[in-house]
Order: structure tokens, then C-alpha cells, then sequence
């Protein structure tokens, strides 16, 4: 039976091993395109967005424009390519989520390792929802409602979902905050970028985020309308959400600055695959 120095030995080898592994130039170049994909994705969010808002019909969130990839030539061949990106973030995420920061003081090193895992399950969930889509063609969709009614028929589970509302508009509140502050520019090294990059990459950060935040911060009210009345399809995704706005008054114009907001989003997202510290 192996002794305890040895099980400890052969456990640093390892996260060794899988450090390197993430922090290998394969994995950081991947890495970097999983980020890019991430702004086509919000491209293809923001144009359907505004589409809702003149009163086309689809799906205006990320199984929406998934299909909509899926449905152009060779579209399930990007598709894969995307699946690639996303894994690649999602191993980089959870090495530094796990062994990353040590530059940072304890408090900042915790809130960061705990936004890379945050980060991690986000890409895995896309690599996942990409990748189903490559196989069949098109999103499955819907799951929002299905997820919350699921979560509803537990003991205390309006309470459960009522929390996850709040934590939702709290994480909404925190992506608008970040933005306006401009502290995204924190994990990014922008000391090769001239002055046109870093206004444009700080400009279009900060739009991205606060519209992304408000967004968010209206899917978390949703999920917490849909604890109040016991009704799951009051939070049915982000695609619920933004219909929610052009609902309101003067909801045309203000889900049109949305998913413009969120258009940037994807544009800073490419400054970010270029400018981000992938190490």
C-alpha cells in the first residue's frame, strides 16, 4: 500500500502535469479562439435581440444563435471548431481557477480564482450546448423554464429559486459595475495595444458589460417573479428576458440599445482574445 509522501508526490505530478498541459502555447492559442467564439456568439445575440425588437419572431439568446450558425453552409463545421475554443478555456479556467492569482493579494486571488471557476462551467456549458448542436443540426432550446419548474417541485423550492433570482440581479449589478469602472482591464495586458486599440477595447468592455448586466440583472427579477407565482415559464432563459423588455415602455428602443450593447460585448470580446493574460 502506498505510503502517504507518496500519494502526495504523485498528486503534485499531476496538478503539475495538468498546469503545464493548460498553460501549454496549443492550449493558451485555443484558448484565445474559445474567447473570440464567445463574440461571435454575442454578435449573433445582439443582431437577434434587435430583431425581436422591430418584431421578427426567433429565439434571442444562445440556442438561438447556435441554430442560427447551425443553419449557414458549413455551419456545423464552425460549429466544432467553437466546441474546440470552449474546451480550451474551460481546461485554462479551472488551472487558474485552482493554482492561478498568486500575483494578486489574498482577497483579490479569491475573487478571482472563484470568477475562473465561474468562468469554466459558463464555457463548458457552451462547449456542450455547441457540440449538441453540431450533432443534431439545431438547439434544443427551452431548457430555462424546464430547469426552474424542476427546481419549484422540490421541498423549499421556491425559496431555492428565489435566492437563485437574487443572486442572478446581484451578478447582473456586478457585470454593470465592472463595466462602468472599467475593471475588466485588470486581467488584460495592454501594454502593446496603442491608444485607438485601448479605446476602442475599453469603449465597447464597458458598453458590453453594462448592457449584458441589465439583461442579466431582468432574467434575475424573472426567476424571482417565477418563485413568487410558482410559474417556471416566467423565467424561461435569456431570451425571456429581453422579450420582457420590449414589453415596457419604450421597450422597442430600449431592447435595440441592448442588443447593441451586447453586439459590443462581441466586439470586445475579440480585443479581449488578443489582450487577455492567458498564462
Amino acid at each position: 500500500m502506498p505510503d502517504a509522501g507518496s500519494v502526495s508526490e504523485a498528486a503534485a505530478a499531476a496538478g503539475s502535469s495538468a498546469r503545464d498541459v493548460a498553460r501549454s502555447r496549443p492550449v493558451r492559442l485555443a484558448a484565445r479562439l474559445g474567447i473570440a467564439s464567445n463574440g461571435v456568439l454575442h454578435l449573433l445575440l445582439g443582431y437577434l435581440a434587435v430583431q425581436v425588437a422591430l418584431g421578427s419572431g426567433g429565439q434571442a439568446d444562445q440556442n438561438g444563435a447556435l441554430s442560427t450558425i447551425a443553419s449557414e453552409p458549413v455551419g456545423r463545421v464552425f460549429l466544432w471548431v467553437l466546441v474546440v475554443g470552449f474546451v480550451a478555456v474551460v481546461m485554462w479556467r479551472t488551472v487558474s481557477a485552482i493554482f492561478g492569482f498568486g500575483y494578486a493579494d489574498r482577497t483579490t486571488m479569491i475573487t478571482k480564482k472563484a470568477v475562473s471557476a465561474g468562468q469554466a462551467v459558463v464555457y463548458a456549458a457552451l462547449a456542450v450546448a455547441a457540440a449538441t448542436t453540431a450533432v443534431q443540426g439545431r438547439s434544443s432550446g427551452g431548457g430555462g423554464g424546464q430547469a426552474t419548474g424542476g427546481l419549484l417541485a422540490l421541498p423549499g423550492g421556491q425559496i431555492l429559486v428565489g435566492l437563485i433570482g437574487v443572486g442572478v440581479v446581484v451578478g447582473g449589478g456586478v457585470m454593470v459595475w465592472v463595466g462602468w469602472t472599467t475593471r475588466f482591464t485588470e486581467d488584460q495586458d495592454l501594454a502593446g495595444a496603442d491608444r485607438r486599440a485601448r479605446r476602442l477595447n475599453e469603449r465597447t468592455g464597458q458598453v458590453g458589460y453594462i448592457a449584458k448586466g441589465i439583461a442579466v440583472g431582468v432574467l434575475g427579477v424573472l426567476i424571482g417573479i417565477a418563485a413568487l407565482t410558482f410559474d417556471p415559464q416566467r423565467a424561461n432563459g435569456l431570451d425571456s428576458a429581453l422579450k420582457t423588455l420590449r414589453e415596457q415602455p419604450f421597450g422597442v428602443f430600449l431592447l435595440v440599445a441592448v442588443g447593441v450593447g451586447i453586439a459590443c460585448y462581441g466586439v470586445f470580446c475579440f480585443f479581449d482574445a488578443r489582450y487577455h493574460r492567458v498564462v
